[in-house]
C-alpha cells in the first residue's frame, strides 16, 4: 500500500513540476485558450455589426495574430472587418485575406 501511494505521489510530483511539454513552434494550452477567446470575440463583433457578414468571413487566431478569410461584397466591408478585429483586446496583428466579390 505504501509503495502504491509513493508511486502515485511521484507521478503527481512529476506532472506538477514538468507541466505540459511544448515543442518548438507549438502554442501552450494557455495560448490556445487565449487565441480561441480572441477568435470568439472577433466573430461576435462581426455578428453585431451591420456592415460585416459573420457568415462569409472566417477568423483564425494564432499567437495573437488574427487571419481573416472568406468573401466581402465591398472593399468597405473588408476594411471594416480588419478594423473590428484590430479593436479586440489582445490582438497583436491582423492578416486580411478577404476577397472582395461584389454581389454576394
Amino acid at each position: 500500500m505504501k509503495s502504491l501511494l509513493l508511486a502515485v505521489a511521484v507521478a503527481i510530483g512529476s506532472l506538477v513540476s514538468t507541466g505540459c511539454a511544448v515543442t518548438s513552434g507549438q502554442s501552450s494550452v494557455g495560448q490556445f485558450v487565449d487565441d480561441t477567446t480572441i477568435t470568439t470575440r472577433v466573430k461576435a463583433r462581426f455578428a453585431e455589426d451591420q456592415q460585416v457578414s459573420a457568415m462569409r468571413i472566417g477568423v483564425e487566431t494564432l499567437n495573437g495574430t488574427v487571419q481573416l478569410s472568406g468573401f466581402a461584397t465591398t472593399q468597405a466591408e473588408k476594411d471594416k472587418a480588419s478594423s473590428i478585429a484590430r479593436a479586440v483586446p489582445d490582438v497583436r496583428n491582423v492578416q486580411n485575406n478577404i476577397v472582395v466579390r461584389p454581389g454576394n
